[in-house]
């Protein structure tokens, strides 16, 4: 098992990755280019980012790359917030990978937090 693949928030960002896959295979083909792109590389941003932030030497290079996941996580939700209100996602569906983009997002967060909090005990 790789180093990032230890951490939940990882697990998590690496199955609403998933999810985003299966759900833009029904997105029109006129959004091949535009919003399933976006969308895929996005998510894959998130997991792409924790991973190589894992694979850095200290604190304070995780926590950059970490920073940049949420920011795609961030971007991720402004595309699945269009692909709804375009009605692209069934409101169960919607609904469904909203709630683990959620969990997710939060699970990084702690993760990110966590990490800040132990860049600054190193520094004092």
């Amino acid at each position: 098992m790789a180093n990032y693949e230890r951490w939940a928030a990882w697990q998590l960002a690496y199955n609403l990755t998933l999810d985003v896959y299966r759900v833009t295979t029904n997105f029109p083909v006129s959004e091949r280019y535009g919003l399933t792109s976006q969308m895929r590389r996005a998510s894959f941003s998130i997991i792409a980012n924790i991973a190589e932030g894992s694979a850095r030497r200290g604190s304070r290079e995780l926590r950059r790359f970490l920073d940049v996941a949420l920011g795609s996580l961030a971007e991720l939700d402004c595309g699945l917030r269009l692909a709804k209100d375009l009605g692209y996602l069934t409101p169960e569906r919607g609904a469904s990978i909203d709630s683990l983009r959620n969990h997710a997002g939060i699970v990084l967060w702690k993760l990110y937090k966590a990490v800040t909090n132990n860049t600054r005990e190193r520094s004092a």
